[in-house]
């Protein structure tokens, strides 16, 4: 058992050194009142009365007496060699504390304008329970977790100003410059690192590009269906969102600038949409360019899933293909590596490099420079792109495992849209069934099933479901699709005795 050095600390006891009431008195009556009223719980250490005396600024002695009446009144008990602790008996003894007292605002908060208007276009983000079918879980169990704690052991052996001061703003160097060599190697993009600022997760990218560039009223375009989190960060920045449909070649871009060919930023996930799951042709990327650079904007690339391309070649990045710089690139390790790290990347146009550095040295706390030098080690020692590539694999092998239970289990019902990359794909509903009433029941049984619908601003014409399969081994998938098959069932039979009861009627 773990022992705590100095026991609880109880500055908070009150003492009136000028009152008649002698300190000892006081002391354990402020003692006795946490005591009974759960602020100090049966079995809490005490401090040592050495220590306790030196907090309070009393003489070892009165904390002595102090202690010494609440042990004779049963409230506190001693063990030897270990100290002073809050009897356990209360725990059994304790009255059940009253029922909280409802407290009801008397007058509504007044909220920023920016909040008021956002706060009823705000979409929930989606749980991310380790439930079959939720999307955007990296394979947990395959994570290489030996040598992650051998290099996070390494740096926490760092001197102590660089593991435990304040990190940089624009991000550990060292990460950095892994991330553009990674780039350059691995993506087709031309970078200097001190054009990648180190994010708390893409989420803070989004809302640091957005904060910068981005006035109330500004018009966005932005794909519908299209990523939830990206759409909160631009909507609570008073961005006018131009929804643009999105088909199987991706953005479509001609319909933006029929729409919005005003428009002051695009935000688009070309190597995978998210969450229909198409790729940006080539022509529309060399179009959507041409329309940012012609209009003066810029476009947000989200390339959140995209090093996970297990079949065929990948398309080259919007940034990778971007002569006139006009596109911020946003990488993420929350999918690549695993979420608890809340670290992502923005890769900047060289113009808008000074306005980051001074967004992020004015308001950004910087993420720890010991997980950024984990990472960094981890991308520079070979361990990333050994990971990547083993993630290919295991998704492709997932995914087929999803494929081969739907077509053999759930043909019926489920029409399931290839993918070749990612962790996810969309399946369209047969038989006139819909999808929001199949995924409550799925989660009656345990699956976590997302419509199509929550990730649309314009109502899309097709019913369909996204299934996410890379963080389930192929058995937990084939344990959980006759599951969603009775989903199904269940939403069909429902379906049918709404249309008895409207023919009997």
């Amino acid at each position: 058992m773990v022992k705590w050095a100095e026991g609880v600390l109880l500055q908070a006891i009150p003492i009136d050194r000028s009152g008649d009431q002698p300190l000892a008195l006081q002391i354990s009556a402020g003692l006795r009142e946490m005591i009974l009223g759960g602020a100090l719980r049966p079995g809490e250490r005490l401090p040592a009365t050495r220590t306790l005396a030196q907090e309070l600024g009393v003489a070892r002695a009165t904390i002595v007496e102090s202690f010494e009446r609440l042990l004779a009144e049963g409230l506190l008990e001693t063990r030897v060699g270990s100290g002073t602790y809050v009897s356990a008996v209360l725990d059994a003894e304790r009255p059940s504390a009253p029922p909280p007292i409802e407290v009801v605002p008397t007058e509504r908060a007044r909220l920023a304008r920016s909040m008021t208007h956002a706060a009823g276009r705000f979409v929930a983000r989606l749980p991310h329970e380790p439930r079959p079918f939720t999307t955007a879980l990296p394979a947990y169990d395959a994570f290489p977790m030996a040598e992650w704690t051998r290099l996070a052991t390494r740096h926490w052996r760092n001197p102590r100003h660089m593991v435990l001061g304040y990190p940089d703003p624009c991000g550990y160097q060292p990460l950095r410059e892994a991330i553009a060599a990674h780039l350059r190697t691995n993506r087709g993009i031309r970078c200097d690192w001190r054009c990648v600022f180190i994010v708390a997760g893409a989420q803070q990218a989004f809302q640091l590009i957005a904060g910068t560039l981005i006035d109330p009223g500004d018009r966005v375009w932005f794909e519908d269906p299209g990523a939830i989190g990206a759409r909160n960060s631009l909507v609570m920045q008073g961005a006018d969102l131009v929804p643009i449909p999105v088909d199987d070649a991706g953005l479509c871009v001609e319909r933006g600038l029929e729409l919005a060919p005003d428009f002051a930023l695009a935000f688009v996930t070309p190597s995978h949409q998210q969450p229909l799951g198409a790729k940006l042709s080539l022509e529309r990327r060399f179009a959507l360019l041409k329309a940012v650079a012609t209009c003066g904007a810029f476009v947000i690339e989200d390339d959140w899933d995209g090093e996970f391309c297990f079949s065929g070649q990948p398309l080259p990045t919007l940034k990778g293909i971007d002569a006139a710089e006009r596109v911020l690139y946003v990488g993420t390790f929350s999918k690549s590596l695993f979420p608890a790290l809340r670290l992502g990347y923005l890769l900047a146009p060289t113009s808008l490099v000074p306005a980051f550095e001074s967004s992020l040295a004015a308001f950004s706390p910087g993420v720890p420079t010991a997980l950024q030098a984990t990472v960094a080690d981890f991308i520079a020692e070979g361990h990333f792109a050994t990971h990547v590539r083993r993630m290919r694999r295991l998704y492709a092998e997932r995914y087929q495992a999803l494929v081969t239970a739907i077509e053999t289990h759930l043909s019926d019902w489920l029409d399931i849209v290839p993918t070749t990359t990612g962790m996810h794909t969309v399946a369209f509903l047969k038989r006139d069934l819909k999808a929001e009433a199949v995924c409550a029941e799925a989660a009656k049984v345990g699956l976590t099933v997302a419509p199509i619908s929550r990730f649309c601003i314009v109502p899309y014409p097709r019913e369909g479901v996204v299934l996410g399969f890379s963080g389930f081994t192929p058995a937990q998938i084939a344990a959980a699709v006759p599951l969603l098959r009775g989903a199904l069932v269940a939403c069909e039979g429902q379906g049918r005795g709404a249309g008895g009861l409207a023919m009997s009627a």
